[in-house]
């Protein structure tokens, strides 16, 4: 690809694969090593300061949002330059003088913010020549670093919509505007916080540097290889075992991981060789793997960094993020799950041999014992933390952190207790999976520092900068002192060398974070320019036309449309980069488009649509990344990979589909806990059942009638409003003049379908729904305020007479001067979870039938010949 010489399979070397991709390929001389370390450590300690109380503490070393930011992209470019080779045949094992010019230039124009803030600040919008030089030499260089780092496709994408900017009067009618100069151009992209300097740079300094850093420190301390063993000890004996673990041990894997393609290679290692041995085709190895590493993007908390990109763009808290985010994850992971053990049940596969010869009875007692414990210490953390903070007030905190020190204390003595664990070779000829008990209890100490990162993020309300700090010197406490410790509980001795192991992994590990992140931090910098260009061109307004020129106003057909768009943008980005992209161009789209239809769905929901189906471009050939990594470890093609990762991702595609007509599979306009179990129980249900229907198999092999039964159970179980709809309409039209009592009379958390119409700023008529989020209960005129709206009566109508500035208002398209015409309120019916009885009714037949001609078949099989 791009005239590169394609690799066979057996050819590419996987560590170097990831390597170039992830942390760089070049491996110099002692002295740069040292030079690369030191900064790797200077950029991780800048990022834990910047997110520490320690600066506000103390008055020193206080940067705002802009200084940090521009600090943060000197560090990455410097990096980038440094670690990654300009081309493939450049040397590897030396620095070459043209890069360190053009990494310490490179730095200098990154850094040109911070260092002239304040002589920029009294000139805005008026650059003088030497801001200019550095503007245009920052973005070349940029665009340099970002091809180094990610690949070409990142860099075309940029430089398309840079030409846009420039290009803009001789495009065709339909795309052209006015164009930009140079002048204000550069001073957009570079000097301001419109273009590389913007959100997305301010999330990946702000939140996501830390998270990965998390990632790093955790694997490094060897919680990788914990979730590994772990998930083999619970699953490898099943059918198919090996690839069942592959699923559950990327989805760890992913809460923590910020690529697809170092999860497939961290996981892949192992489980692909296993898989392959139990008897799946090299390519369904590669591709279970590829799903279930790709699936960890979109996985929280940290959803490949794109989870911290979605709090700034729609608006919401993390915590709601996680929440809208979590069921369509996990019921994606079941649902492959289902896929690896359909496939063992058409090929009769089976699992791998266990170390002990334990009865069943014994195994599930010992899991059960130990599963139960850590429930039950999980819920005496959390009632008795509630009951302590209470009790002690200000000094609640020093006696919850004695008892954390007490609980890690605990646990390590619970897991110095186990046999060591060791990552087993999967090539060996004769391979036994772990104990489940031993394999568990020896690592429950890592799981301490993700408890301390979710109750500061959930429990404390804490900003997720703030509890990834903490959570992050928790880590760090924990490899300065889990060595020394489990020598000590062993009776080994040697505590010196122990806790020198300790401080060579936690350099180890600051030093693969921050290296990590060259990648993300020149990505959301280029997308920066993609960002900078539809706020300078009006370029999202033009996309929104093209679709609905394209789509004839039809529904389905827009969002057809807005999906392979994304899937098409997506291709070769990293998943920071991909959802800036295809967040900023398609979900105004979908927003505008799905209005003037009807389709009135929460902001959240637009955007996790677009980051799915940008995601999936990590899967479908021919640039899946992912797919190559996993065929370079199975020895097989690439493209067969990940042609068979695609329609194994077949049931991550219908999701955003699905939520965006039914998104209480968001978890919104769930009341109760009945209700939320329905939800859980019946989403999951027809995931299984889709995944079913798409492999041809359920109980046996399906004939064509019964896998369309299959999907019309799926289509009905995931959304029972399409039928119920035609019985009942689901909303009735209330007079606009009631708005505001209606809006005061409305439960927390609740929101309201209004339908506005008007002339917008460019003198077009517009008429379109929106749907107000009208958040914690109060008088109605304060409840519209929250969200930048204020509106006045006129006469029988009522009309919007100011919409505030970056507010929730703002991003619904509501202008000042629309009126507001109608309000719809759900009509009074009976549930539409009524429609789940014939549905399941018909899934009942389906078995039926099936259960037939599987007893037909072992009778069969069973008579003598």
């Amino acid at each position: 690809m791009f005239g590169k010489k394609k690799a066979g399979p057996a050819e590419i070397d996987v560590n170097q694969l990831v390597a170039e991709n992830d942390a760089g390929g070049r491996n110099p001389g002692p002295q740069v090593s040292r030079l690369i370390l030191g900064l790797c450590l200077g950029w991780s300690l800048f990022q834990l300061w910047i997110a520490s109380p320690l600066p506000f503490a103390l008055g020193i070393g206080v940067f705002n949002d802009t200084q940090s930011r521009a600090i943060h992209l000197a560090f990455a470019i410097l990096l980038a330059f440094l670690a990654y080779p300009a081309l493939s045949r450049s040397p590897r094992d030396r620095v070459p003088l043209a890069d360190w010019v053009f990494a310490i230039v490179g730095a200098a124009c990154a850094s040109y913010l911070f260092v002239f803030y304040r002589e920029l600040s009294t000139r805005p919008g008026q650059p003088i020549t030497q801001d200019l030089v550095v503007g245009v030499v920052g973005i070349v260089l940029l665009l340099e670093a970002t091809r180094r780092a990610l690949g070409l496709p990142m860099v075309i994408v940029a430089l398309v919509f840079l030409v846009y900017t420039f290009a803009g009067p001789y495009m065709p009618d339909l795309i052209a505007h006015k164009g930009a100069s140079l002048s204000r151009a550069m001073s957009h992209q570079w000097l301001t916080t419109e273009g590389v300097f913007g959100v997305a740079l301010g999330v990946s300094s702000g939140f996501i540097f830390l998270f990965v850093l998390f990632g790093s420190l955790l694997d490094k301390a060897g919680a990788g290889n914990y979730f590994i063993q772990s998930a083999f000890a619970l699953l490898g004996h099943m059918r198919g075992g090996p690839a069942k673990a592959a699923v559950v041990s990327s989805a760890a894997t992913g809460i923590i991981s910020g690529s697809s393609i170092a999860n497939v290679v961290t996981t892949g290692t192992f489980t692909i060789p296993l898989m392959k041995r139990v008897g799946y085709r090299p390519d369904q190895a590669g591709a279970v793997e590829v799903s279930s590493s790709v699936n960890g993007q979109l996985m929280p908390p940290v959803m490949g960094a794109a989870a911290f990109l979605m709090v700034e763009y729609v608006g919401i808290p993390y915590t709601q993020v996680i929440k809208h985010a979590f069921l369509p994850a996990i019921i994606s992971y079941i649902a492959l799950f289902y896929i690896v053990h359909l496939e063992a049940l058409k090929s009769n596969l089976v699992g791998l041999p266990r170390r002990s010869q334990a009865g069943p009875l014994q195994r599930l007692l010992s899991f059960g014992l130990t599963i139960s414990g850590f429930v039950v210490l999980a819920g005496a953390v959390y009632y008795g933390i509630g009951w302590i903070k209470q009790a002690a007030g200000a000094t609640a905190i020093w006696i919850i952190g004695v008892g954390v020190l007490a609980s890690y204390i605990g646990l390590l003595w619970v897991g110095a207790r186990q046999p060591e664990l060791k990552l087993d070779d999967p090539d060996a000829p004769v391979f036994e999976l772990p104990e489940t008990a031993p394999t568990l209890k020896s690592g429950l100490h890592y799981l301490l520092s993700v408890v301390v990162l979710i109750w500061c993020l959930m429990i404390e309300q804490m900003s997720p900068a703030l509890s990834a700090f903490w959570a992050t010197v928790f880590m760090i406490f924990v490899m300065l002192t889990q060595r020394p410790l489990i020598a000590a509980l062993r009776g080994r001795g040697h505590y010196g060398a122990a806790l020198r192991q300790g401080f060579a992994d936690l350099i180890g590990g600051l030093e693969a974070g921050a290296r990590n992140m060259i990648g993300i931090g020149v990505a959301t910098a280029a997308a920066g320019i993609i960002v900078g260009t539809v706020s300078l061109t009006g370029i999202g307004l033009v996309m929104t036309e093209v679709v609905e020129l394209l789509s004839g106003g039809n529904l389905m057909l827009m969002l057809v449309l807005v999906a392979f768009i994304s899937l098409v943008l997506g291709m070769g980005l990293p998943t920071t980069a991909n959802y800036i992209v295809v967040s900023t161009l398609m979900a105004p789209v979908v927003v505008e488009l799905g209005a003037q239809s009807g389709l009135l769905v929460p902001l959240i929901a637009v955007h996790l649509f677009v980051f799915y189906f940008g995601l999936m471009a990590d899967v479908t050939p021919p640039v899946g990344l992912a797919s190559f990594a996993a065929a370079a470890i199975a020895r097989t093609d690439p493209i067969k990979t990940g042609v068979t990762a695609f329609f194994y991702s077949l049931r991550t595609a219908i999701l955003p589909f699905l939520f965006i007509f039914n998104t209480q599979l968001l978890m919104i306009g769930v009341d109760s806990t009945w209700h939320l179990l329905l939800t859980v129980l019946s989403a999951t249900v027809a995931m299984l059942v889709f995944a079913a229907a798409t492999q041809g198999y359920f109980l046996v092999r399906s004939r064509v009638l019964e896998t369309l039964a299959l999907l019309l159970v799926t289509f009905t179980l995931f959304r029972p409003g399409f039928w119920w709809d035609m019985v009942h309409p689901p909303y009735e039209e209330v007079p606009a003049a009631q708005l505001l009592s209606l809006v005061e009379a409305a439960p927390a958390g609740a929101s309201k379908r209004v339908w506005v119409e008007g002339t917008n700023l460019d003198g077009d008529d517009v008429r379109k729904g929106v749907l107000l989020p009208l958040g914690d209960a109060g008088p109605g005129r304060e409840r519209l305020r929250r969200i930048g709206l204020t509106i006045v009566p006129l006469g029988g109508e009522i009309q919007i007479a100011q919409v505030q500035f970056g507010s929730r208002a703002e991003k619904l398209g509501l202008e000042q001067g629309f009126k507001v015409t109608t309000i719809e309120m759900p009509s009074p019916r009976p549930a539409k979870e009524w429609m789940f009885l014939p549905a399941l009714l018909l899934l009942a037949l389906v078995m039926w039938l099936q259960r037939g001609r599987a007893r037909a078949s072992h009778a069969t099989a069973a008579a003598p010949s």
